[in-house]
């Protein structure tokens, strides 16, 4: 027989037609490896074998019996084909039943012996039998089973394609693949009791106990986690190899323009101010994640951090991802020179597809054409630059780029970056903003890479937003409600829930299409027949970036009273007179994105509310719904959305590359804790991580490298 290759097609596999591998591959298995990693999702347990004259009603049992006699019959009210069998041992006699199955009579001859597995039930006249039990020839000589008498594994089945089939399948292969070589370091296997790889295939597939199939699949849970932390102490090791610049700080200074602000920041706004600039001080880049929730104050500390990068004649970035956030960021940091007045200031740039700006001392702002502004930061005119990411990146050059800060973007990796490099070929300093409360679990494993600042309290003076879920019977009450508030001149956002098609044919466009198409429905029914005293405006990905920013600046200025969008859209402009978030179908959203639509309002000093309207009765769907208003804070609810929903949906296995059982292996944080603890120790033992003597190890770092979509 001949010996295959993991990477070898599945066709290549003997014994099984054509047919076969075509349903195969219809679910995703086109390689050996696909097929291995086809994992069982339970077990059944006929590892006891019973005599039948034992057995007893609801038992899962397996038997060693032989056919004493075999009849096939139509039942003649469901008109399905009934196979009936009576099977006997030394100890007595009990009948067996299979539905549409008339083939059996040729496999099932009487006279001969097998293994029965299956569930003891009763019947009509109150007698117990085998309901549909597997069968399998009893082997002899070696005495192995595949499907009977053991712990069984059970398969995701589709048509044509059972558990017992995929079990036929995976153990030929078991059979005719070359040995394995382990990649994982033999010390990590020991001290974290994980088999080795060919037994790990063995015992997950085909396990004499349920503790070794444990074992195997904690083993193969492990293996991205871990590499997945190889890898983030390589980008670490990579970025402390790099050059950047010392920026140092004035703290009388800085002291100075802290006293001058408006407010006084948090204590968590300090602590995360003081380690960026501590990490700007260092010539090695700084690659920190800026945790906090929407309204805490983010774009605050990055704003210090970019006048002190100017104040030493350093150009910084700030990248947004929608031009809607970029003009945001753009007018706080023009309202924070306004507050501070300083006596050099800083030049800042807003460059989007619709907007060239430059904001000069003494309050004086210019629309400029695009190879001027391009020709200022050259030049090193423009101190301070906020756009869209793909603008900066493609056609700005600069002349001493310092600071990098990437809003609501997680990774931005070291390619990246180095398209941001100057002449000198220093890589800039790096910071990423996120408003996306990101669980505990998750951030030590996915954003491993990066050193993490919180800011885990909002500004004083916010008032906690109040929030109700709205069945459909008081969906009148809360329009009456958000009527009154907007009568005394407060402002409302409504958001429209995504539209979930069952049409696997329909593309992004289309999807885009029905969502715009649900929002237009809305705002047609909120203008001219809920609301039709106010002004109502609308917001959608269709429209152009000049038409957007006029409707946001619109509503900005209270000549909009009610702002109805899609999710998809960036409604996240600072609006504090806007005190209702009203959210259409809230059953249809993640926790996390629920919050960071509540976190729009509650930015002023009027009290806001958030209204949850589901048509919803289902039990969970409360259970999450009440999470939003029982939660402390984002990180709390987070962590519920984790649990509620898993990895795979929370980060999206198919943006992650992670296979289904790794993404369960981040809820466990002891294999995280593990996985972290046995990268450091290759670490120690091989600070450059280059892993000359395990080219095993080397190559399963390589290929995750291209699997994997963490950027």
């Amino acid at each position: 027989m001949q010996k295959l290759d993991l990477e070898n097609d599945i066709s290549l596999l003997t014994g099984f037609n054509t047919k076969i591998t075509f349903k195969l591959k219809k679910i995703g298995i086109n390689t050996i490896l696909d097929l291995l990693k086809y994992f069982p999702f339970r077990y059944e347990d006929f590892s006891k074998i019973y005599n039948i004259s034992e057995i007893e009603p609801n038992q899962n049992v397996t038997i060693q019996a032989k056919i004493k006699s075999l009849k096939v019959h139509r039942s003649w009210q469901r008109k399905i084909i009934i196979v009936e069998a009576i099977l006997e041992d030394k100890t007595g006699q009990i009948k067996a039943v299979w539905f549409n199955q008339p083939f059996l009579k040729n496999i099932l001859k009487v006279g001969k012996f097998f293994n029965f597995s299956g569930k003891v039930s009763f019947d009509d006249k109150n007698e117990i039998y085998l309901a549909h039990p597997i069968y399998e020839t009893i082997d002899l000589v070696n005495n192995e089973t595949k499907h009977t008498a053991r712990l069984v594994p059970i398969y995701s089945e589709t048509k044509g394609l059972t558990s017992k089939l995929i079990r036929n399948i995976i153990k030929t292969a078991l059979k005719t693949i070359k040995p394995l070589k382990e990649w994982i370091p033999y010390e990590i296997l020991i001290k974290y009791n994980f088999p080795e790889i060919n037994q790990s295939f063995k015992l997950i597939h085909f396990p004499n106990k349920l503790s070794e199939a444990l074992r195997a699949k904690k083993r193969f849970a492990f293996e991205d986690i871990f590499l997945l932390q190889i890898y983030n102490l390589k980008q670490k090791l990579n970025l402390n190899n790099q050059k950047s610049f010392s920026i140092k700080t004035d703290l009388e200074w800085l002291k100075k323009i802290l006293a001058k602000l408006p407010f006084e920041l948090t204590f968590s706004q300090k602590k995360a101010l003081w380690e960026i600039l501590q990490d700007l001080n260092k010539e090695k880049p700084m690659n920190r994640l800026l945790q906090g929730d929407v309204g805490s104050g983010k774009t605050i500390v990055s704003a210090l951090s970019c006048l002190v990068c100017a104040k030493n004649g350093y150009q910084s970035v700030l990248m947004a991802p929608t031009e809607v956030l970029a003009i945001q960021h753009y007018n706080t940091f023009k309202n924070l020179f306004n507050y501070i007045s300083l006596e050099n200031q800083p030049v800042l740039g807003l460059l989007t597809s619709s907007n060239l700006l430059i904001f000069y001392e003494n309050d004086v702002e210019s629309k400029v054409k695009k190879d001027f502004f391009k020709k200022e930061v050259l030049n090193n005119k423009i101190n301070i630059i906020i756009g869209t990411h793909a603008l900066i990146q493609k056609t700005i050059e600069f002349n001493n780029l310092g600071f990098v800060v990437v809003d609501e973007q997680h990774r931005f990796g070291v390619n990246q970056r180095a398209a941001l490099l100057n002449k000198k070929n220093y890589i800039p300093h790096f910071l990423s903003m996120s408003a996306t409360p990101i669980p505990r679990t998750l951030m030590l494993t996915i954003f491993g890479d990066l050193d993490i600042s919180l800011i885990s309290e909002l500004p004083k003076g916010r008032k906690p937003i109040i929030t109700k879920i709205i069945s459909p019977e008081n969906r009148l009450k809360a329009y009456n409600f958000i009527k009154e508030q907007i009568k005394i001149g407060r402002q409302a956002f409504v958001i429209c829930p995504r539209i979930e098609s069952s049409n696997n044919e329909l593309n992004k466009e289309d999807i885009l299409k029905l969502d715009i198409k649900n929002v237009e429905e809305e705002y047609k029914k909120l203008s001219e027949k809920i609301f039709p005293e106010f002004k109502v405006g609308m917001l959608h990905g269709k429209l152009k970036s000049k038409e957007k920013n006029e409707i946001m600046q619109k509503f900005k200025n209270n000549e909009i009273n009610i702002l109805v969008s899609t999710s998809v859209i960036e409604v996240g402009v600072d609006v504090p007179n806007a005190t209702i978030m009203m959210i259409e179908g809230a059953e249809r959203f993640g926790l996390s994105q629920l919050y960071q639509f509540r976190g729009r309002v509650g930015r002023g000093e009027h009290q806001s509310y958030c209204f949850l309207f589901t048509d919803s009765n289902s039990k969970t769907t409360r259970l999450r719904l009440e999470a939003l208003i029982k939660a402390k804070n984002g990180f709390e609810l987070a962590e519920i959305d984790l649990k509620l929903r898993g990895p795979g949906e929370f980060l999206g296995e198919k943006q992650t590359g992670f296979p289904d059982l790794s993404m369960k292996g981040l809820m466990d944080v002891e294999l995280i804790k593990n996985s972290r603890e046995a990268a450091n120790l290759l670490f120690k033992k091989n600070p450059q991580l280059d892993f000359k003597n395990n080219k095993e190890l080397l190559k399963k770092l390589e290929e995750f490298q291209k699997r994997i979509h963490l950027e």
